[in-house]
């Protein structure tokens, strides 16, 4: 084994949870630092609730682990360099930076040689107009920092353009037929293993369903997991990522990248040897990664909202793995917990 005993975890929602049952597994402890609620903390071995901007608190907790990780990208950069002063961070502050500001990501995937959407910087409202006359209409207006399921979206279509209130990025709409996802691990040594792409359908935003295999021909597939691994080596990645991209007739684009676990990612807890959380966890610690090959065919769907409610009827069904979070009351929207259904 190493050195890591103890492993820091900034954000205390289901990612952190399920990291921590994972860690325990190894043998290994979860500190969570949340400033709310954290349902990762009934799993977890210790608990911090205070704001980002305790120094106190932070460095505190800092000390009482030997590497800290995140299950969210949104956290303020002072509490990052306070931290990183005493621990080492995984994966790293670039790529952090580079996932935080959605204009900067996308400036870094073309810079790399990977296609994205159209897309124009619109700082302000007085820049929209040029913005969409430049990417055309219909397009999609992004606030540049903490969207995510939809949230900080503005679909622009044939009338008044809206502003979303903050700096943002318009895109132009791309023409897919299918949205895949890659989630990649990569280790402190260099080493990299990526699981089989998997099909995601969204709706309203938020994403339902994600399918293993993903149906599509060998050739998409396997590039794929080469963009992935590209941009895990262009960062110097350490951790697990998800990747998303678009499936169109001139090639793959990639979407957005996830700089932790991820959604699209859950399939593997009934699928491989070594799931998503596991592989974080080993390669955050400095352990070898392990082997992400897939034994079944699943389908994820998320629990959102009052579909918790169906849960008695999901734990009486074959082959059904149910993940609940521990979370208070559903609200429209809410991720409350996932299935997985082993279908082959």
């Amino acid at each position: 084994m190493n050195d890591v005993r103890t492993i820091g975890i900034l954000g205390g929602g289901q990612l952190g949870r399920m990291l921590s049952v994972a860690a325990s597994r190894l043998g290994l402890r979860c500190h969570i630092y949340e400033p709310g609620a954290a349902p990762a903390g009934d799993v977890a071995w210790r608990v911090t609730t205070a704001p980002y901007e305790d120094e106190a608190a932070l460095r505190a907790f800092a000390e009482s682990v030997d590497v800290i990780t995140y299950e969210f990208e949104n956290v303020p950069t002072s509490a990052l360099d306070l931290l990183e002063s005493i621990r080492p961070i995984r994966p790293d502050r670039r790529a952090l930076a580079v996932s935080q500001d959605r204009l900067t990501e996308k400036t870094f995937l073309n810079d790399i040689g990977l296609a994205t959407a159209p897309f124009a910087d619109v700082p302000a409202e007085t820049d929209l107009d040029a913005a969409v006359a430049r990417i055309g209409r219909p397009s999609i207006l992004k606030t540049r920092r903490l969207g995510y399921d939809g949230k900080g979206q503005v679909r622009i279509g044939d009338g008044p353009a809206e502003w979303t209130g903050a700096p943002s990025v318009l895109e132009g709409f791309v023409d897919f037929s299918a949205e895949i996802s890659v989630i990649i691990a990569r280790g402190t040594d260099g080493q990299v293993a990526a699981f089989d792409p998997g099909l995601n359908v969204h709706r309203e935003g938020i994403l339902r369903t994600t399918t293993v295999p993903c149906g599509l021909p060998g050739k998409v597939t396997t590039d794929a997991v080469l963009i992935a691994a590209r941009i895990a080596n262009a960062l110097d990645y350490v951790g697990v990522m998800g990747v998303e991209l678009f499936v169109t007739p001139q090639g793959l684009i990639v979407n957005e990248i996830a700089p932790r676990v991820h959604n699209t990612g859950h399939w593997t807890q009934a699928g491989c040897a070594v799931d998503q959380f596991e592989q974080h966890i080993r390669a955050v610690a400095g352990l070898p990664l392990g082997d992400g090959k897939r034994y079944a065919d699943v389908v994820m769907e998320n629990l959102i909202g009052d579909d918790v409610a169906r849960v008695p009827d999901l734990l009486k069904t074959p082959n059904t793995q149910v993940h609940l979070y521990g979370k208070g009351d559903p609200r429209p929207g809410r991720k409350m917990g996932h299935v997985n259904r082993i279908t082959g």
